[in-house]
C-alpha cells in the first residue's frame, strides 16, 4: 500500500492462560492482521478528514426567478483554489441553466461556469467565496497498478460518501458521452455510482491523482478517472481563458510495427510508428507535403510510437509554432516543417 509502512507479519503467540482460568478462547483477527487493518484505516481516515471539506455536491436546476431551487441533476466536484474555483466533469454541468455547490458545512452557493473541455470531460465552476478548504493536484505519472486510492463524492445525493480500492490499470482509453475519445484514463476499483462524477480520486497522502468520470453499468469494481497530470494543464487554461487551445495537424493514422532494418539503419529508438491513412485537405500536414502512406516516427525530435504520443506532443505544443515532423517515405527518412493550427472546438 502506498504511503503506509507495511507491518511485519510475525505471528505473536498469545500468553498461556493462568492456572484455574476458564472461558472461551479469544476471538478476532490475529495481532498482525489487526495491525494491517489499523494502518489501512488510519490512512483512509486521515485523507478523508483533510480533504473531505474541499469536496462539494453540485446540483443543477432550472433558470427561474423563484427563490426555491428545483434540482434537475447532480454530481460532485472539489475546490481547487481557496478563492472559489471548483473542478468537476464537463458532462456534469453540460447545458446547465443554474448550478449550485453544497459544502460540508451546510452552505449552498450559486456557481457560474468558468469553462469546460469536452475532450477531457473537465470543467471549472466558480462560487463567490474566499478562504475555502481546497484539495491539491498530485502527480499521476508515478501511479502504480495495485496502489491504494480513495474516492470521495455524492452518489445518489448521499453527500461526502467515501469508497476505497486500488488502481487496476493505467493508460486506458474511454469514449466520452459526446463521442470523443479520452486518452490515458485511470481504471480503479473504488466503487462509483451516479453522482460520483467530478469527485476526486485521492492517493494515501490526500493528493488528487484523478477526477472520477465514468462507470460501466452492471459492472462491479470498474471505475475511470481523468489523470491529474491531464487535469493540471486543462484546469489552468480553463481558469485563464475559459477554454483549452490545442494544436491540430489534420492527420489520421494507425499504429504499425516498423521494419527492423529501418530501425537499425536510422537508429530509431522505437519498434512502432504511426502510418498516415488520411489527411485533412485543408490541414497543415498536407500543406507541408505529408502524404498518405508516410510513416510518422518523430515530432520535434521526440519518438512517436502511437497515436497517444501525437496527442500528448500536440497538447503541449503552441498553436502556430513550427513543428518538425519526421516521417519514413519509401526508404527515405524526411523532415517536414509543419505549422499547426488551433483545433476546432
Amino acid at each position: 500500500m502506498a504511503g503506509t509502512k507495511k507491518p511485519r507479519l510475525d505471528w505473536v503467540e498469545a500468553p498461556a492462560a493462568a492456572v484455574g482460568e476458564s472461558g472461551p478462547p479469544p476471538t478476532g483477527p490475529p495481532v498482525a492482521d489487526a495491525g494491517v487493518l489499523d494502518a489501512y484505516s488510519r490512512a483512509v481516515i486521515q485523507v478523508v478528514e483533510s480533504v473531505g471539506p474541499a469536496v462539494v455536491s453540485i446540483s443543477l436546476g432550472r433558470d427561474s426567478r423563484a427563490e426555491e431551487f428545483e434540482p434537475l441533476g447532480a454530481g460532485s466536484g472539489f475546490v481547487i483554489a481557496p478563492d472559489g474555483y471548483i473542478v468537476t466533469n464537463s458532462h456534469v454541468v453540460q447545458n446547465a441553466p443554474r448550478i449550485e455547490a453544497a459544502f460540508t458545512d451546510g452552505r449552498r452557493l450559486k456557481a457560474t461556469l468558468v469553462g469546460k473541455d469536452d475532450s477531457t470531460d473537465i470543467a471549472v465552476i466558480e462560487v463567490s467565496a474566499s478562504a475555502l478548504a481546497f484539495a491539491s493536484l498530485g502527480r499521476s505519472a508515478g501511479l502504480r497498478v495495485g496502489q491504494l486510492v480513495i474516492a470521495v463524492g455524492n452518489p445518489f445525493g448521499f453527500q461526502s460518501t467515501v469508497s476505497t480500492g486500488v488502481i487496476s490499470a493505467l493508460g486506458r482509453s474511454l469514449r466520452s458521452r459526446q463521442g470523443r475519445l479520452i486518452e490515458n484514463v485511470i481504471q480503479h476499483t473504488a466503487p462509483l455510482n451516479p453522482g460520483n462524477s467530478g469527485g476526486p480520486l485521492l492517493d494515501s497522502h490526500g493528493r488528487v491523482v484523478g477526477i472520477n468520470t465514468a462507470i460501466i453499468a452492471m459492472a462491479q469494481g470498474i471505475g475511470f478517472s481523468i489523470p491529474a497530470d491531464t487535469a493540471r494543464s486543462v484546469v489552468s487554461q480553463l481558469i485563464s481563458h475559459g477554454r483549452v487551445s490545442r494544436s491540430y495537424l489534420g492527420i489520421v493514422g494507425v499504429r504499425r510495427p516498423l521494419d527492423r532494418r529501418f530501425v537499425r539503419f536510422f537508429h530509431l529508438s522505437q519498434s512502432h510508428a504511426v502510418e498516415l491513412v488520411s489527411l485533412d485537405p485543408d490541414g497543415p500536414a498536407l500543406k507541408a507535403g505529408l502524404r498518405t502512406g508516410d510513416i510518422l516516427v518523430a515530432m520535434n525530435g521526440e519518438s512517436v510510437a502511437s497515436i497517444d504520443d501525437i496527442y500528448r506532443i500536440l497538447a503541449e505544443w503552441p498553436v502556430g509554432r513550427e513543428l518538425k515532423v519526421t516521417a519514413l517515405r519509401g526508404k527515405d527518412l524526411n523532415d517536414f516543417p509543419v505549422r499547426p493550427v488551433e483545433a476546432a472546438h
